[in-house]
């Protein structure tokens, strides 16, 4: 798998016995910058949870290249109550690096204060987390990405609920380790935003739509398919149909 961060071949995923996405078959080429779009229930959180290595495939492989992996869940599965400040959520960007017990360098605590200055956080590391706002809250999540130092970063909805200038800060940033030669995928939801700035993105709909240059995927007649698929939000559909049934739909 030598061009490839990410592969999957006929990738079937989700949570006990119920299939989130079916039949995912396709490759993430090293160094590449894709969105991750679909309506809700699609599969798109299930998708980057099984790359990740939360989630164990149902059948099917998804196989990744050795290199460093950063995992950026959504905000909401956070316990903002936690007691910890800023400081403490970036420096768990560290423990592959140092361990979760060992005791930090003066080059670490470095480079969590860098991280802070590089996502506009400089001097924030002693507040709280409950003090923050969503878009300082999701800045703090980049800086612990930052301090990973991670080829593959998988970001899940990094755009959701935060002001105009965090999303352009952030998809800076976005572009920046793409153009360092690192592989992105980011789950997102405002399609100007994709169209914009990702210039690969794979549309789900428990299955994947289309799957590749964004202009391609993005059609309209594509984004039509996904809101007719009842599979796409029924809680109740069943097991997808063998892959035949579903490319003569």
């Amino acid at each position: 798998m030598t061009s490839s961060a990410v592969a999957l071949h006929d990738l079937t995923a989700g949570y006990g016995s119920r299939a989130a996405i079916h039949h995912v078959t396709g490759e993430f080429a090293l160094g590449s910058l894709t969105a991750i779009v679909g309506p809700n229930g699609s599969g798109k959180s299930t998708l980057l949870k099984t790359i990740a290595g939360l989630l164990t495939p149902m059948s099917g492989e998804c196989s990744r290249s050795r290199k460093a992996l950063a995992y950026l869940p959504q905000i909401s599965e956070l316990d903002r109550d936690f007691p910890a400040r800023v400081r403490d959520l970036v420096t768990l960007g560290l423990w592959q690096r140092r361990g979760l017990l060992d005791r930090h360098l003066a080059e670490d605590r470095a480079r969590v204060e860098d991280a802070l200055f590089q996502v506009g956080l400089e001097g924030f590391g002693h507040r709280p987390l409950d003090s923050l706002s969503g878009g300082q809250l999701q800045r703090t999540l980049f800086a612990r990405v930052l301090v990973q130092d991670a080829q593959l970063i998988l970001l899940d909805e990094p755009f959701n609920a935060i002001d105009d200038k965090t999303i352009r800060d952030l998809t800076a940033l976005i572009q920046h380790w793409n153009a360092e030669g690192r592989t992105v995928l980011t789950v997102a939801h405002d399609l100007a935003l994709v169209r914009a700035h990702f210039p690969q993105t794979l549309l789900l709909a428990r299955r994947a739509v289309a799957w590749g240059p964004t202009s391609e995927v993005l059609t309209e007649a594509n984004i039509a398919r996904t809101r007719t698929f009842q599979e796409a939000w029924d809680e109740d559909a069943p097991w997808c149909a063998p892959d035949a049934a579903w490319r003569a739909a």
